[in-house]
């Protein structure tokens, strides 16, 4: 048993692995009080004026189970190495440094949306906006729900806004993970493909030497837009001005 789960485990693409990894240990030890769960979460006041600087960290890993969360924390874990994985080794899979650019960028908004909404913390908006770029990266592609209901995979972030708003009363945390999901589409892909140019982030050389670039990944799979050139006009008339044609000799 411990050698598939093993296998398993490796089997995954590597952030894909280290978060579903970080996520299911730091949340049982909190589970089972082997670590004080006041210290993971995020909160304000001792993040900013105490400077617990590794709140936004625990609280990405951290997700409180309890009979009443656990069947929510199984079915986030089941989108995290789903979407995860098919974005990871599909559309980024060349460039695994874009990958960690848009894992980074998507922290650091849940973290600051976090703290203005007094969310504690961060698995519902990360989870969802890695979903949201998949899901508009493959908006046609027919995507299963509950109760055998199907649909195009565009619309799976707001049926999941909805089901949650409807079934827990809840729903603002998956509806902050869209919005910071479409920020980084924007800003990647959207932008590029509406309006022509280059996209409006770009991954840093750090990023690119930890995680330099490789010749793996599934091609097809997560394909972004493609890219609209910008509008041409007509082609400058040939030197020493417009060439009318050859005509035809007089005595023809």
């Amino acid at each position: 048993m411990g050698d598939a789960v093993g296998a398993w485990l490796r089997q995954l693409p590597q952030f894909t692995r280290y978060w579903f990894s970080g996520t299911v240990v730091v949340s049982l030890l909190g589970r089972f009080g082997l670590l004080p769960v006041q210290y993971l979460v995020l909160v304000y006041a001792p993040f900013v004026q105490q400077f617990q600087i590794w709140r936004p960290i625990t609280a990405l890993f951290f997700y409180p189970i309890s009979p009443q969360t656990g069947f929510h924390f199984l079915i986030n874990l089941y989108f995290l190495v789903n979407y995860s994985k098919l974005l990871e080794l599909g559309e980024f899979g060349p460039r695994p440094a874009d990958y960690a650019l848009m894992l980074l960028m998507n922290w650091i908004l849940s973290v600051i949306v976090a703290l203005f909404m007094n969310m504690m913390v961060l698995m519902d908006p990360m989870v969802l906006s890695v979903l949201y770029v998949w899901c508009n990266l493959n908006g046609d592609q027919i995507v299963n729900f509950w109760f055998g209901t199907q649909f195009p995979a565009r619309y799976l972030p707001w049926v999941l806004f909805g089901f949650n708003m409807i079934i827990s009363g809840g729903g603002m945390s998956e509806l902050m993970g869209i919005i910071i999901g479409h920020m980084y589409y924007f800003m990647k892909f959207q932008y590029p493909q509406q309006y022509g140019g280059q996209p409006l982030i770009h991954t840093p050389a750090f990023l690119e030497y930890y995680f330099p670039p490789t010749s793996g990944g599934q091609g097809g799979v997560g394909i972004p837009p493609a890219f609209r050139q910008p509008a041409r006009g007509p082609p400058p008339p040939a030197a020493g001005g417009y060439r009318w044609g050859t005509g035809r000799p007089l005595d023809s």
